[in-house]
């Protein structure tokens, strides 16, 4: 299983909360309302990003450690992420679709109890060839 640290600077200004960035992977910010949630919704960002980046072709950026542009006050922290892990997640995750049937065969099915999800799942599995 893949895993993937970055760096996150942790901002800590006069406002509430804490703001979270990561200098190597530019786009990628979060924030909490203290460390503990800040920590959390950093990890799901870079998890979440770091998805979308595959999803979309990009190459995964490089760690480089370079973290000059912090300020007095700020916090870096290695956040650890498991790219694999989301891909599985979002990729078999359950989807709602509508499907249109006959009406009487919409009757006969309900009147034996068929699930149309399982059916309609097994179905689209034998027509592609999938193996579950």
């Amino acid at each position: 299983m893949r895993k993937l640290t970055y760096l996150a600077v942790f901002e800590v200004d006069e406002g509430p909360g804490i703001s979270v960035y990561f200098p190597d992977v530019p786009g990628c910010v979060s924030c909490g309302d203290n460390f503990d949630h800040a920590l959390q919704m950093a990890r799901k960002a870079l998890t979440l990003h770091l998805y979308g980046m595959e999803k979309d072709g990009e190459p995964l950026p490089e760690r480089t450690d370079n973290i000059s542009k912090t300020k007095a006050g700020d916090m870096v922290v290695p956040v650890t992420v498991y790219p694999d892990v989301i891909r599985d997640e979002m990729n078999n995750r359950r989807e709602k679709t509508t499907v249109t049937i006959p009406h009487w065969l919409k009757e006969a099915a309900e009147a034996e109890g068929l699930n149309y999800s399982r059916i309609l799942e097994a179905a689209i599995k034998e027509t592609l060839g999938v193996a579950s």
